[in-house]
């Protein structure tokens, strides 16, 4: 007597549980994680810049650097102000875009 086994369908139809995780709900999470690395990447950027003194600069001319848009590090310095307490960061002046100066604090 021969026994045959017959594939097993693995596919999952959707749940309507709302606790039930899907990969969309898993993607959320790691994007909700990516503004405290872009934000951290930044500061240890104009840190390690700082280093030896200050350092005065505009987001479009350290974008590639730090792989941000010019944009994001425009946001993300603001937030920086207030939140880094071993730097000091100012807006310098405006002349096409804001200049920023970064120092040890």
């Amino acid at each position: 007597m021969s026994t045959s086994t017959t594939p097993t369908d693995t596919t999952t139809e959707p749940s309507d549980d709302p606790d039930a995780a899907t990969d969309d709900t898993a993607a959320a999470a790691d994007d909700a994680d990516e503004p405290a690395s872009k934000t951290e990447r930044l500061a240890s950027y104009l840190r390690q810049e700082a280093e030896n003194g200050e350092m005065y600069f505009k987001s479009k001319f350290i974008a590639d650097d730090v792989d941000l848009s010019p944009k994001e590090i425009g946001a993300l310095i603001v937030q920086l102000q207030d939140s880094v307490a071993d730097l000091e960061i100012e807006k310098w002046s405006y002349t096409g875009a804001t200049t920023w100066r970064v120092s040890k604090a």
